[in-house]
């Protein structure tokens, strides 16, 4: 797994489709589908390291992404 639209892909073989409106939300959904399938032995530890890792760092930038655009119209609106 390489990409957020691979683990997507990955959880729909699984029958799990993840559609909040909040894209924050829904990698921290994708993060808790991940484990589970992890914990019931159906992946392998290398996928979901991977996985793990780009859900982390995909949800690291939407917060800062988020905190940046809240500073920006801070700073617009006065």
């Amino acid at each position: 797994m390489n990409t957020i639209y691979d683990i997507k892909t990955y959880l729909k073989r699984f029958g799990t489709f993840i559609y909040t409106g909040d894209r924050t939300a829904d990698l921290e959904l994708m993060e808790i589908e991940i484990r589970e399938i992890y914990k019931l032995g159906m992946m392998d530890t290398k996928e979901f390291q991977m996985a793990i890792l780009l859900l982390r760092q995909e949800i690291q930038a939407e917060n800062t992404n988020k905190h940046s655009i809240k500073k920006l119209e801070g700073d617009i609106n006065g």
